[in-house]
């Protein structure tokens, strides 16, 4: 080990680069050119992993926020032994079902942390690791959790206005553990980055409040110095790697033209020259492969060395870790939630559903540890923090409750980072509307299945004055076309309950919870044992006739004018039955016999939703009608909004009574 030939190391992430890239003829390769004397020396150095067990807790966590780049990653878990990484999957880069795929894909212990691609989201996802990390510490003990997170990002990472949202909180909570490789090689697609940018990158980082440490990215000693020094951090540091992308090319380094596009063969053998590399295609000799697969052995000590402080761990505390790591809910989480859903029936006050989840939220932060809520400097209007919540700071990590600042589109990809990390269940809250800029990160929850939970409150125009800007009328529809998404949107008290049980519960899917400013009388009086919310949409009032031909879905605050509509057709003797659907997604899942069993075979549908009706086509057929907004709102007092619009128990049950005629 004394005498390591780091050159070669280097040159074996390269050439399995360059040769997967080519043999796909798609791909980038400048970047793992360019940046692998930086993660050979991090990898056999410092980083803290086991290959055989890829999800061993106390791993650090390696983030490869340039995506592009994923040859980088998967040739060097390849090399130091993960399963997961056959040479033949190498071969197949890029093909259909490889787990080499364009951009990493996370797979629970495969070795890939993060979904990442979509450029700056790799950061975030590092934020939300690095205080994750923090958190289970101060739970936990240095004893038991003390490691790092590295993430390597680009120039294109950090024009991504998300690297400034998450840079910026990581700073102000000193997050001492974390470290970011800037592959500061200004070469973006369209040429050099001064085409676009002229960024004081030394400025910016310092108004972070991180650290900068700046390095020639091709030489050893100041990778190794730099790596060393970050050790004994106080705050989060930046390690600018200067580096010449295309690293080894004669006559593409250094060029837009080795970003995205193969070198081709003929170039490539001039590199094999350059580089001194004779051995044919996916090669490795084996001394240089032994020499990385030694990382196996010393991994595996590392974690011996780390199952021996867990053993000596008090028992509960030990326990506690286990159930909290296997993402088990506490063994009473079915009696609280039968506890909570009492208190919910004896107030029969109207309450907003944002208020109603905050009072299911007084009765599950205290006995979940690791349900970590949040805000986007809404916390009073979403309604999102217990009383007893005690907030997250750079003094004090034992806190459950983080203030986000208004950086929404950062808390959704520090949430993802919470999630993926294993020992959280992270909500975090902002309005609806708002969700447009939560997005990418919403899409990224649903691709790589996580337990995310988005409380976005003002979820309609019964949001009232603050107008237009404020009232979502297409978010839901937006949401609702995400794959594997539930959108929960609850008419009262107890469907905001069953939507949070069912979003603790879900393993595999994230969640939102559209939530209502106004207030809303208690629907759901009955005292069932049952979750009907998980059923997606249920007959809440029956008919008063066996021989009703009309059904009238509604969502959310709409359900309230749904039931008054079926009052005043009845006054005219005509029956009709109201079904509520929180969750269209869960609906769709039923058996087709039940679907038909709530909505009727052959009747006409009507649904109510406060805003725009696309997608309720497959419900009203031939016969029926969406009652929404297909236009932007208005400012005023949110009962007259709903007048304009046509949206009263008058205007709708007039209608229903042309078609029906």
């Amino acid at each position: 080990m004394t005498n390591i030939n780091y050159s070669n190391l280097a040159n074996a992430v390269r050439f399995l680069s360059i040769d997967a890239v080519q043999k796909a003829n798609s791909g980038h390769p400048g970047m793992p050119m360019g940046m692998a004397d930086v993660a050979t020396i991090l990898f056999h150095k410092f980083l803290k992993f086991n290959p055989k067990n890829p999800s061993w807790p106390n791993r650090d966590r390696f983030v490869l926020s340039a995506g592009h780049g994923s040859m980088l990653l998967y040739s060097l878990l390849h090399l130091s032994g993960y399963e997961h990484f056959k040479i033949n999957d190498l071969k197949n880069f890029r093909q259909l079902d490889s787990v080499c795929a364009g951009h990493p894909e996370f797979e629970n212990n495969s070795g890939i942390e993060t979904t990442t691609g979509p450029l700056g989201q790799g950061i975030a996802n590092a934020v939300g690791f690095a205080l994750a990390e923090e958190i289970t510490r101060a739970n936990f003990g240095s004893e038991i959790c003390n490691h790092k997170t590295y993430v390597i990002a680009g120039d294109g990472c950090l024009m991504e206005g998300i690297s400034h949202e998450a840079m910026s909180l990581a700073g102000h909570l000193k997050l001492k553990n974390l470290v970011l490789f800037f592959d500061n090689n200004s070469i973006s697609i369209d040429g050099r980055t001064s085409l676009s940018i002229s960024d004081d990158y030394k400025k910016r980082f310092a108004s972070y409040n991180w650290d900068l440490i700046e390095i020639d990215g091709h030489n050893y000693n100041q990778i190794t110095n730099a790596i060393t020094k970050v050790q004994n951090a106080k705050k989060p540091t930046v390690i600018s790697c200067k580096t010449i992308i295309g690293f080894g090319s004669p006559n593409k380094n250094n060029t837009a033209s080795v970003h995205g596009s193969p070198l081709g063969k003929e170039e490539i053998q001039l590199v094999r020259k350059k580089l001194k590399w004779p051995y044919p295609e996916f090669v490795i000799p084996i001394e240089i492969l032994s020499e990385w697969r030694s990382l196996i052995k010393k991994g595996q000590k590392i974690e011996e060395i780390w199952n021996k402080r867990f053993q000596k761990l008090k028992k509960d505390k030990k326990e506690e870790f286990i159930r909290i790591n296997k993402g088990k809910l506490p063994k009473n989480f079915n009696t609280k939630i039968k506890e909570i859903k009492e208190k919910l029936l004896n107030n029969s006050k109207s309450i907003a559903t944002r208020k109603a989840s905050e009072l299911c939220l007084e009765g599950l932060t205290n006995f979940i540890p690791e349900l970590i809520g949040g805000s986007a400097d809404l916390t009073g209007s979403n309604n999102t923090k217990a009383s007893f919540q005690k907030i997250i700071s750079s003094d004090n990590f034992k806190g459950s409750y983080i203030h986000y600042g208004i950086r929404e589109h950062a808390m959704c990809g520090i949430m993802n980072g919470l999630s993926l990390y294993k020992n959280f269940i992270p909500y975090g809250g902002t309005f609806l509307v708002f969700s447009d800029y939560c997005k990418p990160s919403i899409r990224l929850a649903a691709l790589m299945k996580l337990k995310v939970i988005y409380i976005l409150t003002h979820d309609s125009i019964g949001l009232g004055e603050d107008g237009p800007t404020h009232q979502p009328i297409e978010h839901l529809l937006s949401l609702r076309s995400i794959p594997n998404l539930n959108v929960f949107r609850p008419a009262d008290s107890i469907e905001t309950l069953e939507s949070w049980e069912l979003a603790l519960k879900n393993h595999s899917t994230p969640s939102v919870i559209a939530l209502t400013r106004q207030d809303l009388p208690l629907i759901r009086k009955n005292k069932s044992k049952n979750n009907l919310t998980s059923l997606g949409g249920y007959v809440l009032s029956k008919s008063y006739s066996t021989k009703c031909n009309i059904t009238i879905i509604a969502t959310g605050s709409e359900v309230e004018i749904a039931l008054n509509v079926q009052q005043k057709l009845q006054e005219k003797k005509i029956d009709a039955k109201i079904v509520s659907m929180p969750c269209l997604e869960l609906f769709e899942k039923q058996k087709k016999k039940y679907q038909d069993e709530v909505l009727g075979k052959n009747n006409f549908i009507f649904t109510i939703e406060a805003g725009v009706t696309s997608g309720w086509e497959k419900f009203t057929r031939n016969k029926g009608l969406s009652f929404g907004i297909n236009s932007f709102g208005k400012s005023a007092p949110y009962k007259e909004i709903f007048k304009y619009f046509r949206l009263t128990s008058e205007k709708i049950s007039s209608e229903i009574i042309k078609i029906i005629s």
